[in-house]
């Protein structure tokens, strides 16, 4: 996309770019047309029109900063250089008018001293009296066209300095305006991509576990599952988190493991030190993929509160950070041997995360990521899709927080553990 364009487009979206892309019913307003998809520039687009900004400011920040050097360098030249051309070729001029003055004064002072020779002469002597009058005033005429000569050869070379100093103001004015033009587009192309790269939020964009027990005995594996539903109407892609924890200090995490599965690959261990742990491309709007995981305790783990948190961390080419609902799941580990009748399954609790930062890693959306398990196609939804029309609104962002500290801070933070659990590189 030529930068020109695209700096025209972020300037005219860069107020909007949140609301036309997720916040107008249905979900991320309506799809856009391929004239649309044509027209608006997508983040990657949006990033290399902020980076051609920054070079072309640069570029012209340089080119005023020596256009000032040139411009000064100039006008000292022009005052005190005699071998500058334009200044030589003015005090040859003046010095040519000086003398053709002091010519033309002469030639005036000989006409007037003729004049007073034949007023003076007797009638012998006036007629060459009267000649030597006539020669003086032919040498007057001729003095004074070469003064007049001389000085506007003079007025010309005064011009062509003058000329100068306006063309290398000129140039320099044009310069100045074009570093200004320059900021100004580099603050727009920035503001447009600042614009795009502000989280945005969807209920429609879901991670909900199934079969997870309300209480689970201490000595035996859970198998359930969780499901990840696209029910915006754009095409993300998702790297849904994940975490499981006892309620208690990291000494006591070895009572229980969590493994995960996807599309029957072996089982892999719940890394909590990363939190998302697959990624599943192009999910097309109404789909669905399922997450199968297996938790096991160890006989003697102890009676305490266990919990989950799970979450839809999402991207698409025009939003690189859109996030789905934090959903928390409590439920209960009793002690080897006890009975659990019916204990049904645990319920997702509402978390209130509206002032989470970005997430960490997600992935480019321009730029496919291998999932550890690769990809799929995701299956379409079952059911009528949920929550408030896809209505989002954006939000801001903050530093990032290495992912290993919400293994660490996740005990002693419990629900809290969900602000440092969504991270994102800060989108540059």
């Amino acid at each position: 996309m030529n930068i020109r364009r695209t700096l025209a487009l972020a300037v005219a979206t860069a107020a909007v770019v949140p609301a036309f892309c997720l916040t107008a019913a249905p979900a991320f307003a309506a799809a856009p047309t391929a004239a649309d998809e044509t027209a608006r520039p997508t983040y990657d687009e949006l990033k290399k029109a902020a980076e051609d900004a920054d070079a072309a400011y640069e570029k012209a920040a340089t080119d005023k900063a020596a256009g000032k050097d040139k411009l000064e360098a100039l006008f000292k030249a022009l005052d005190s250089d005699d071998t500058h051309p334009l200044r030589a070729a003015y005090l040859a001029a003046d010095k040519a008018y000086t003398t053709a003055k002091d010519e033309r004064k002469k030639a005036d002072d000989a006409v007037t001293a003729a004049e007073k020779k034949l007023a003076e002469a007797d009638e012998a002597d006036k007629p060459a009296a009267q000649a030597d009058l006539e020669a003086a005033r032919t040498a007057a005429v001729k003095a004074a066209d070469a003064e007049k000569t001389a000085k506007a050869a003079l007025t010309e070379a005064a011009d062509a300095m003058d000329d100068a100093r306006v063309a290398a103001l000129r140039e320099y004015n044009g310069l100045t305006n074009a570093e200004k033009k320059a900021a100004e587009d580099k603050k727009n192309a920035h503001a447009a991509l600042d614009a795009a790269g502000a989280c945005v939020r969807t209920d429609d964009l879901t991670v909900l576990a199934k079969g997870l027990p309300q209480k689970v005995v201490a000595g035996t594996t859970t198998d359930y599952s969780v499901t990840v539903a696209n029910r915006t109407d754009r095409t993300l892609t998702v790297r849904p988190l994940m975490m499981f924890r006892l309620d208690a200090t990291n000494d006591r995490q070895h009572f229980m493991t969590v493994k995960w599965s996807r599309d029957d690959a072996p089982w892999q261990e719940l890394d909590q030190r990363e939190e998302h742990p697959t990624t599943i491309e192009s999910m097309k709007p109404g789909s669905s993929t399922v997450l199968h995981l297996r938790l096991t305790l160890a006989d003697n783990t102890p009676a305490m509160k266990a919990w989950g948190l799970l979450a839809g961390d999402a991207g698409d080419a025009y939003n690189p950070c859109v996030l789905g609902p934090m959903k928390r799941y409590d439920f209960s580990v009793l002690t080897a041997g006890s009975e659990t009748p019916a204990p049904g399954d645990a319920e997702p609790g509402k978390v209130p995360d509206k002032d989470r930062p970005k997430p960490a890693d997600t992935p480019d959306p321009s730029t496919p990521t291998p999932s550890p398990q690769g990809s799929t196609a995701a299956e379409p939804v079952q059911g009528a899709a949920g929550g408030q029309g896809g209505n989002l609104a954006a939000t801001g962002s903050s530093d990032m927080v290495p992912a290993a500290a919400v293994a660490v801070g996740a005990v002693a933070l419990g629900a809290g553990a969900l602000v440092v659990a969504r991270r994102r590189r800060a989108q540059g």
